[in-house]
């Protein structure tokens, strides 16, 4: 039995970030400046994507985004039910309306079999989530959005570091949206990162990052910068700072070996778990390079005299951290009543009954891999039908 609670998530957080946010301290420059932009470089350069802008969260990232494609109000967007309630409610900002498409059975991705049902003259864009790190069918989904005029805006909140058919998440979308929150594959306490490959819709993002100021406003508490700075738009407050890009920065540095624990420990969740009928592992794709954000299993209820909430608060009392990994958008009050249908995502509403996250984290110990693994055997072994 476990004497310490073993969390759902725990950030990796290490003396080379603590030195780092000390030397910004010291440098007496806190907000948007170089460390910012060293930080932004360099994510650019690891997913290569041409440019990269760096915004204080994931959410403030596809708000951008899809202010940079033109949004407006009465337009829609194409989202996943199967989703955090960022993902819809950036859309709604710009009183336009998200358009909640199913989710695939195994990947709970978005299903882009069901896309083309859900678009109407008023579709703008299409946001993919990759779910958990397992990156969307996006080569169907390109085709579809070139089909229709849509504009891909990537929610990759979970997929740092992924790749699709050789290519990284990142690169692949018009615009593509991470985040850095604190139980994210990287951490900055909160942020984000916007890539893109369009020169336009950089420009843009930047300058509406900070207040619709002109381009490199920042520099102008620097030596080679200048009081003057024009308002050229109407712009929003979501600047990271340098205190968080210097965290971003180290974790960067190990984003690839974070990548690689978490795959090990998905990969020791799922051998062990092979034999258990009464539970379904995640999925991996070949196509895909997995970046195991998340290790969602699904629980075959009918298989099990305990519900989806026993099983959890079972695996509490052991001292097991879980979550759940979505309510999907149509079940909750407001966008019950935004759903076009909600009865026709059946795919959700079922996977929602069944799905569990298990614990996933680079500093997990063999033992604690081992502790989730006993008891989650332990708790099927003992709730068979």
């Amino acid at each position: 039995m476990r004497t310490e609670f073993l969390p759902f998530s725990l950030p990796a957080i290490a003396e080379d970030e603590i030195q780092s946010v000390v030397q910004t301290l010291r440098s007496g420059w806190l907000t948007t400046g170089p460390q910012t932009k060293r930080f932004e470089t360099a994510f650019g350069e690891f997913v290569g994507a041409k440019h990269a802008v760096a915004v204080n969260s994931g959410t403030a990232a596809l708000h951008l985004a899809l202010e940079a494609i033109g949004l407006r109000e009465g337009d829609e967007v194409l989202i996943p039910t199967m989703t955090f309630a960022a993902t819809a409610e950036v859309v709604t900002y710009f009183k336009a309306r998200p358009v909640l498409v199913d989710c695939e059975p195994d990947t709970l991705n978005i299903d882009p079999a069901r896309l083309e049902d859900a678009i109407t003259p008023r579709c703008r864009a299409v946001i993919p989530v990759h779910f958990g790190g397992h990156p969307c069918e996006m080569d169907a989904i390109l085709a579809i959005a070139r089909k229709y005029g849509l504009k891909v805006i990537e929610d990759a909140a979970h997929a740092l570091p992924a790749a699709y058919r050789g290519r990284s998440v990142g690169t692949i979308g018009d615009i593509t949206c991470f985040s850095f929150y604190a139980t994210k594959t990287i951490t900055t306490g909160e942020g984000g990162m916007i890539t893109t490959d369009n020169d336009e819709y950089a420009e843009r993002m930047r300058i509406m990052s900070l207040h619709g100021i002109s381009k490199d406003a920042w520099k102008r508490y620097t030596a080679e910068g200048s009081w003057f700075y024009e308002v050229l738009y109407p712009g929003y407050k979501y600047n990271l700072t340098d205190i968080a890009a210097s965290i971003g920065i180290e974790q960067l540095k190990k984003c690839r070996r974070f990548c690689d624990a978490r795959t090990t420990i998905a990969a020791e969740y799922s051998e062990a778990f092979a034999d258990l009928a009464e539970l379904s592992p995640p999925v991996w794709r070949p196509e895909v390079d997995h970046a195991w954000h998340l290790y969602v299993v699904q629980l075959d209820q009918a298989r099990l005299s305990i519900s989806r909430s026993e099983f959890i608060e079972a695996l509490k009392r052991a001292k097991i951290g879980t979550s759940v990994h979505f309510i999907p958008l149509h079940l909750h009050p407001y966008y019950r009543a935004e759903a076009r249908a909600p009865m026709a995502l059946p795919r959700a509403t079922a996977a929602y009954e069944r799905i569990v996250s298990l614990p996933i984290f680079p500093s997990m110990t063999p033992t604690d891999v081992g502790d989730v693994i006993t008891t989650v055997r332990a708790t099927i072994n003992a709730s068979r039908r």
